[in-house]
């Protein structure tokens, strides 16, 4: 039940100080922790009249009210509790208020019969075995008393509150799908810049989404939200560096999600040859463990490439982008995606040396040949 508990922290990009919590909180507190519900909602209600559905304090106040109805099996209540939170001003209670109003709102799932036993009744059982219930009521003794009910302070809900959890986690990847985008972009020879940009279709900011910018943000990198879209671009780096970190990145946004993935082969390969590079680069991502969701795409992008550079892609071929000279390529889940690229990338200061010495050397060769022809070297008019 602790993890339903709301949080006492305010929302990302709200601004304000938390109110001071009543004494009375605390002690509704410990009573909804020890299990003692009927105590926990006796303090709370006073206080969910002292303070609006409007404000942080009383959206916490509303928030436990919820949890207390849930674990007295008032799901009805708890709803009305959680929809009264819709004009809280704090984003993060809002968003507890909505998911747990989801999920307690959420249509029950028929079981099927060949999932329990059906015992039969004792007139049925006593026709199988023969003889009369009354006669083998009597021959059957006497069952012993059952032994006196524990006192003490009762246990945690542990099982109530793992379930409502996992319906939570449920509710948030059925209705949490995105568009993940990982561009890259090859601004030098030896450099190599990513962007990773993921967009809930639900126009909402998820917890995958904020979890995944807690776990990479910082450092060099730069994060960008609006509403549902959030961009991670990293600096400029070394291609190895680069490369270590996308790697990174995609291993621990499939822990977040909960898929566990191997490991993704990226190598890029550049040999210079002074007036241009030569990249030839390789990338093999395993998604045989990820099914195939409504509302999941998973794509990369190319800037700058030419689609003569693509030697492989399987399973899904390489499509044109919109800008000039890019590429993209969308991932297949529950495939083994594999993508092979050679190319020739300038160097500008290469060909400006390599320019500067072709002049120097038809300077050269101009001043031998007017030697030859008998002129001398260049002189001053006297």
């Amino acid at each position: 039940m602790a993890d339903l508990l709301p949080s006492e922290s305010p929302a990302d990009g709200q601004s304000g100080a938390i109110q001071p919590e009543p004494p009375e909180l605390a002690l509704a507190h410990r009573a909804l922790e020890s299990g003692d519900y009927g105590a926990c909602l006796r303090g709370l209600t006073p206080l969910a009249d002292a303070h609006g559905a409007s404000t942080a304090l009383g959206g916490r106040i509303r928030l436990l009210m919820a949890t207390a109805l849930m674990g007295q099996g008032d799901s009805a209540g708890a709803a009305a509790c959680c929809r009264s939170l819709r004009g809280c001003k704090d984003l993060t209670l809002r968003q507890q208020a909505r998911d747990l109003e989801e999920v307690l709102e959420a249509p029950a799932l028929q079981r099927p019969r060949n999932w329990s036993v059906q015992m039969p009744s004792l007139g049925e059982l006593e026709r199988l075995q023969g003889g009369s219930p009354m006669q083998s009521w009597r021959r059957r003794p006497r069952p012993e008393p059952p032994p006196p009910p524990p006192v003490g302070t009762p246990k945690t809900p542990w099982g109530f509150a793992l379930v409502a959890v996992a319906l939570l986690l449920l509710s948030t990847l059925l209705a949490g799908c995105v568009q993940l985008e990982t561009s890259l972009s090859f601004p030098a020879p030896g450099r190599l810049q990513i962007t990773q940009t993921s967009t809930s279709s639900t126009g909402q900011a998820l917890p995958w989404q904020r979890d995944l910018a807690a776990a990479l943000g910082g450092g060099s990198v730069v994060v960008e939200r609006d509403h549902g879209r959030q961009s991670l671009r990293n600096h400029a780096l070394p291609a190895g560096q680069a490369l270590d970190w996308l790697g990174q990145s995609l291993q621990r946004g499939a822990a977040l999600a909960g898929v566990s993935l191997p490991k993704p082969e990226l190598t890029l390969r550049e040999r210079n040859w002074l007036i241009g590079v030569q990249q030839q680069m390789e990338l093999a991502i395993d998604l045989r463990a990820l099914e195939a969701l409504p509302g999941l795409d998973l794509s990369f992008r190319f800037a700058p490439l030419e689609p003569q550079a693509i030697e492989r892609a399987t399973p899904r071929p390489v499509q044109v982008g919109p800008g000039a000279k890019e590429l993209s390529w969308h991932l297949e889940p529950g495939a083994l995606n594999r993508l092979a690229w050679r190319t020739w990338r300038w160097s500008h200061l290469g060909l400006g040396a390599g320019v500067v010495a072709l002049l120097l050397g038809l300077a050269l060769l101009l001043q031998r040949l007017r030697l030859r022809a008998g002129f001398g070297f260049p002189q001053l008019p006297g």
